[in-house]
């Protein structure tokens, strides 16, 4: 039986690790954040805030599964694999075969992967914490950059490589762009918040 979208998200929701509390407790965080950005702002209640906080949420999710198959310390979910045959290594050194640009190839074969652990926590680090930014909202206009930039580095290293159609990675990072620009923050996120304009405080009855 081919595997299907629904089965997918399923299996991965109900995954027994610890990733997968991980992931739920930053769901259970994010639909909190949105409650009380819908209750406490009324600028923030409308369809379309709805829409660009579903669509964060997901994107913060492919973020966050897409760092499952790269956990630190070895940066692989197949460790008993020789190095360099799975996980992140694997992908870094299709990018030294297949990158659109000779400096950039050069940079990974000759500076990356002889110094592999020392990047990988790099590439980890800013993955989960584009996850984080956009499932909770906050700092999703940094995070949006950044995220477009390691969109932008899988766009020309991988460009070449067998089986991969490399306008994929063009349309995420017009996507990520976009919730930069856009400040998809700003949408029932923690952005939102951190904007909105002070809430005039009561004493004794009266507002001041």
């Amino acid at each position: 039986m081919n595997p299907d979208p629904f089965t997918d998200v399923i299996a991965f929701v109900t995954n027994p690790l610890w990733t997968t509390v991980v992931f739920w407790l930053l769901t259970i965080a994010s639909v909190v954040i949105a409650a009380l950005a819908w209750r406490q702002l009324p600028d923030q209640q409308n369809l379309s805030n709805l829409l660009r906080y579903a669509m964060r949420f997901v994107m913060g999710g492919f973020w966050w599964q897409q760092s499952l198959w790269k956990l630190p310390p070895l940066y692989t979910d197949h460790p008993e694999a020789p190095f360099g045959d799975t996980g992140l290594a694997y992908w870094v050194g299709l990018m030294g075969k297949h990158a659109a640009i000779p400096l950039q190839a050069d940079f990974v074969n000759n500076i990356v992967l002889p110094h592999f652990y020392l990047f990988a926590p790099i590439v980890y680090a800013a993955e989960v914490l584009t996850a984080v930014s956009l499932m909770l909202g906050a700092f999703v206009g940094l995070f949006g950059v950044i995220g477009a930039l390691q969109i932008l580095n899988l766009w020309l290293g991988l460009y070449s490589a067998p089986g991969e159609w490399p306008w994929t990675y063009f349309f995420l990072l017009l996507l990520m762009a976009s919730f930069s620009l856009d400040r998809y923050g700003r949408s029932l996120g923690i952005d939102a918040m951190l904007v909105a304009p002070p809430r005039p405080k009561r004493l004794l009855g009266w507002v001041s």
